[in-house]
């Protein structure tokens, strides 16, 4: 079945199997959101007399029982149907007939994928938001529990000044909390509604698209019909763009922890369950974990360019270029959660080493600290620097370990109460709660 056949029309099988490609397969993500869709798109076709009382109520009665079926992982897509939006009609019209013939009423398929995907990309942001939460408590927590543990600290990845993990895990922390302020905005975008757009040029019929927004817990409408239609695409790649900033936080960090683990560093270890071994070489352990994820999230680093040329000159109005962005998109979601997961098993399992700048070879760590010394005993800092140049050129160097900073943000005051509350200031302007309500109430009501 396809909603665009008519009665003479055969597609050449060829033809047919290339441009449905691997839609199936992500069109079962779409499943639960084109029903809820659905749903509200009856309600409103009720309430502007497009169908009877009783037809919006046998549709939608029959529209809950098949997302229930989403629900039980038994929806399928018949072979000879060709995605999901055509699945559920015919499911509708073999029990309802007629009446079930009626839902796409007022509708493009256009339109109807577009608030698919959008509603599917907001509880997807959702999740990865929920995901975000635990990971960043953790990282909060490990900065102040090893907040006295030093190391050395690389520019260049040469030898640079004084660190701590007080400050290394609070860094991700913070850098957790920028990452989540793009996720915002990619879910304001997101969360718009572009049903009655139709197939981008709107409809005759005299539908109420501000019903559907508030049924479906949207924050707005994506008012002009045409940028409706433009809007896809573009909300795939502002997605990615917040995606990959979190993928790239998550692969530094993991390139880090690698150094780290590296015997030449030997900052931190793992318990050997954590790590992998080497078939022929017996002392290793391998922080295969972190290595992973650092490639899982580098290749997410590469969405928003993959999309942005995807849809590259094209024109208004929709294009089969479009469906391939799923592919892309879609997987990511589940691949940084499990990447999350995976980050926040490692590090609640981390064992950081004592005393690591005691060892000589981080002696110079110290150089700017003597220099401050001797600024604050009143020495000119360009003086200062020259002074204590000669010292490490001449081998006559001499520091303590010693490390005074007071500042916001450095090692004597890490600031992550702050962060904390910048973390709690970002969540709440995510509308969860509005969304989960009205989501509910359409499904029960």
């Amino acid at each position: 079945m396809k909603l665009w056949s008519k009665e003479n029309t055969d597609t050449s099988k060829q033809v047919e199997k290339f441009t449905v490609g691997k839609d199936k397969e992500f069109d079962l993500l779409l499943a639960p959101f084109d029903i809820i869709g659905s749903i509200a798109h009856a309600k409103m076709l009720a309430s502007v007399g497009l169908l009877t009382q009783d037809e919006s109520a046998q549709i939608i009665a029959e529209l809950k029982n098949i997302y229930q079926l989403t629900h039980d992982l038994r929806l399928t897509i018949d072979e000879n149907v060709e995605d999901i939006h055509s699945q559920v009609e015919l499911l509708l019209t073999q029990k309802l007939g007629d009446v079930g013939k009626k839902i796409h009423s007022a509708r493009s398929r256009n339109d109807q994928v577009l608030v698919d995907v959008k509603l599917f990309l907001r509880n997807e942001i959702e999740e990865l938001v929920h995901a975000v939460q635990p990971f960043f408590q953790l990282l909060i927590t490990q900065s102040e529990k090893y907040k006295k543990n030093l190391f050395p600290g690389y520019t260049h990845l040469q030898l640079a000044m004084p660190s701590s993990f007080g400050l290394w895990f609070g860094a991700y922390a913070e850098s957790l909390v920028d990452d989540l302020i793009t996720l915002e905005a990619a879910y304001e975008v997101v969360n718009k509604n572009p049903l009655g757009s139709a197939a981008g040029y709107g409809s005759s019929f005299p539908i109420n698209r501000t019903l559907t927004t508030q049924l479906l817990g949207f924050a707005d409408l994506n008012y002009n019909v045409v940028y409706a239609q433009m809007g896809r695409g573009k909300a795939e790649r502002i997605t990615a763009m917040a995606l990959a900033n979190l993928a790239d936080t998550l692969a530094k960090m993991s390139m880090d922890a690698c150094l780290y683990l590296n015997q030449n560093f030997d900052f931190v270890s793992f318990p050997a369950s954590l790590t992998t071994g080497s078939s022929i070489m017996p002392h290793k352990k391998n922080p295969d974990v972190f290595e992973l994820i650092r490639s899982h999230c580098n290749r997410i680093k590469a969405l928003p360019n993959e999309i942005m040329l995807m849809t590259t000159n094209l024109p208004s109005g929709y294009h089969r270029d479009l469906q391939l962005l799923k592919e892309h998109l879609f997987p990511a979601f589940q691949t940084l959660k499990d990447c999350l997961n995976m980050a926040q098993l490692m590090l609640s399992n981390i064992t950081v080493k004592e005393n690591i700048l005691a060892d000589e070879k981080y002696k110079y760590a110290f150089s700017v600290e003597e220099v401050n010394k001797l600024v604050l005993q009143g020495t000119p800092f360009r003086d200062a620097y020259k002074q204590v140049g000669m010292a490490i050129e001449e081998g006559t160097f001499t520091h303590t370990n010693h490390v005074d900073h007071v500042h916001e943000g450095s090692i004597g005051n890490l600031c992550n109460d702050q962060i904390e509350a910048m973390m709690q200031a970002t969540l709440k302007k995510f509308e969860f709660e509005k969304v989960a309500t009205a989501i509910k109430n359409l499904l029960n009501n």
